[in-house]
C-alpha cells in the first residue's frame, strides 16, 4: 500500500473517533506568489488562552515559529522575523500574517491553543 495512503487512512480513522474540541484553521491551503501578503487565522478551543504557531517545510523537522498570550509575545524563533506577525483581532480567532511572502516560507503551517503551559501552572505570582 502506497505510505501516503496508508498515512491519509490512520489519520482518518484517528480523526473519526475523536469528539474532544479543536482547533480549526482557515484556508486549509492557500497558495500565493512570492511578495504576497498572506493571513493565517486559527480558532482555539473556548477558553483556551495561550496560542502557538508551528510550521514545516517539506521532508523537515516542526519547527516552532511563536508563542504568545493575552495580545503579547512571550517567546518566539530566530525564524519569526519583521515579516511576521500575530493578533487576535477580534478576541477569539487568532491570525498569523506574512508579509512579503518569499520562497522559504513555503511550508504547512499549524495552530494550536492550550490552557495554561506547565510552567505558568508552577510559578507563584510576582509582585513589584
Amino acid at each position: 500500500m502506497d505510505t501516503w495512503l496508508l498515512c491519509w487512512a490512520i489519520f482518518s480513522l484517528l480523526k473519526a473517533g475523536h469528539t474532544e474540541p479543536e482547533v480549526t484553521q482557515t484556508p486549509s491551503h492557500q497558495v500565493t506568489q512570492m511578495g504576497q501578503e498572506v493571513i493565517l487565522r486559527c480558532v482555539p478551543i473556548p477558553n483556551h488562552l495561550n496560542f502557538y504557531w508551528y510550521r514545516q517545510i517539506l521532508g523537515q523537522k516542526v519547527e516552532f515559529l511563536v508563542y504568545f498570550y493575552n495580545d503579547k509575545i512571550l517567546e518566539k524563533s530566530e525564524i519569526f522575523d519583521d515579516r511576521f506577525s500575530v493578533e487576535r483581532p477580534d478576541g477569539s480567532n487568532f491570525t498569523l500574517k506574512i508579509k512579503s511572502t518569499k520562497l522559504e516560507d513555503s511550508a504547512t503551517y499549524f495552530c494550536a491553543s492550550s490552557e495554561a503551559t506547565a510552567l505558568q501552572r508552577h510559578l507563584q505570582p510576582v509582585q513589584k
